[in-house]
């Protein structure tokens, strides 16, 4: 497993006030741009803590490629010791789809960047202009084709949620992203920050955020999607910081620090109601996962286990971790019957995602 060192360089080269955003407050810096010296130091410490493990320089937050070449060799340059002597395997950045083209990718791979993460959002270019992106849908396709021919790998940022969004247009949105092939997924559902254009959209009740389910719900959609097109969904929610988690910071919509752990045992939960539907009331039932997904099928708080036994009247006996199975395998055994589920089987819309139609 690759250790990531993240620099965050918040807001840096950024030549849009999107709505939605207040980097100060979501990754806790000022964005302050790190000297050789921070760098270097920074990435010896995370060596010498992740053992033999190969180590990956990230810069996270503003537009990397937007800032003036100087100042993206004074990021850079630094590592080339490091890459050339194997201590850093490769940097990982971040920018928007229309600061992309031949030349930069060009100097980004010969600088040892092997991926490019996409500041996306949404593929609807009424989302786009309503969140004050700046760019379009057709950035998006320009700059991935440059990347790939580039030799570079990329990344996909979405943000369902936005203003003019809907769960049917970010699920179209993901269809579009995963059709240009990139590396790694994250899905970030939009959150109301103070002090944003959005805040004030929200306070004057222009703008009605996602609830906590419906977040849930939807990016859960988005989750099992990406994962049916084996497309790497590597975060969903915001990390979590000490200023994102102050009073008053998030003003609505589905923020919660174990977001993902929420997002994963609803998934469990829809496949699990499925499997014990046909058994009766008091069925005592017992249920076989991957170690690795035993919370997911418990749930938060044990939530599965006693929506299951209220929902269905059965009565979990046990959830045990079985090697023989997949991460996406799940078996429920009861009145001498075993029930094989899959995590990547396709959802009835009708009965578990009506909303996605609105």
């Amino acid at each position: 497993m690759t250790v990531t060192v993240p620099f965050f360089i918040s807001h840096l080269g950024c030549p849009h006030q999107c709505v939605f955003c207040n980097q100060m407050e979501i990754a806790g810096t000022k964005g302050q741009m790190p000297g050789q010296t921070e760098i270097l130091t920074k990435v010896a410490a995370y060596r010498r803590s992740g053992g033999c493990r190969p180590v990956q320089v990230a810069y996270f937050g503003g537009t990397f490629t937007a800032l003036p070449r100087a100042d993206q060799e004074r990021l850079l340059q630094p590592l080339q010791p490091l890459l050339v002597s194997g201590e850093v395997e490769s940097i990982r950045i971040s920018t928007r789809p229309d600061c992309v083209d031949v030349e930069t990718a060009q100097f980004l791979r010969g600088m040892g960047v092997r991926v490019v993460e996409l500041g996306i959002q949404s593929m609807a270019d009424e989302v786009l202009e309503m969140s004050g992106r700046g760019h379009a849908a057709a950035h998006v396709e320009r700059a991935a084709s440059v990347l790939r021919q580039a030799g570079l790998l990329w990344g996909a940022q979405l943000m369902p949620g936005l203003p003019g969004d809907s769960p049917a247009k970010a699920m179209a949105s993901l269809e579009r992203v995963i059709a240009l092939e990139p590396s790694c997924l994250r899905i970030y559902p939009t959150l109301v920050i103070k002090d944003t254009p959005l805040a004030s959209l929200f306070e004057q009740g222009l703008y009605e955020p996602l609830t906590m389910e419906t977040g849930i719900c939807l990016c859960m959609a988005m989750l099992h999607r990406a994962s049916q097109a084996r497309l790497p969904v590597i975060r969903m929610g915001l990390q979590p910081t000490v200023e994102l988690d102050a009073a008053g910071t998030v003003l609505a919509g589905p923020y919660h620090p174990a977001f993902r752990c929420l997002v994963e045992s609803e998934l469990c939960f829809r496949l699990l109601s499925g499997l014990v539907k046909g058994f009766g009331v008091g069925t005592p039932v017992r249920i076989a996962c991957a170690s690795g997904r035993i919370s997911n099928v418990i749930g938060h708080k044990r939530s599965n286990v006693e929506r299951l036994e209220q929902k269905h009247g059965i009565k979990v006996l046990s959830i045990q971790g079985e090697p023989a199975l997949s991460v996406f395998e799940v078996i429920v055994e009861a009145d001498g019957k075993k029930l094989r589920g899959h995590l990547l089987d396709d959802l009835d819309p009708g009965q578990f995602l009506p909303f996605i139609r609105s």
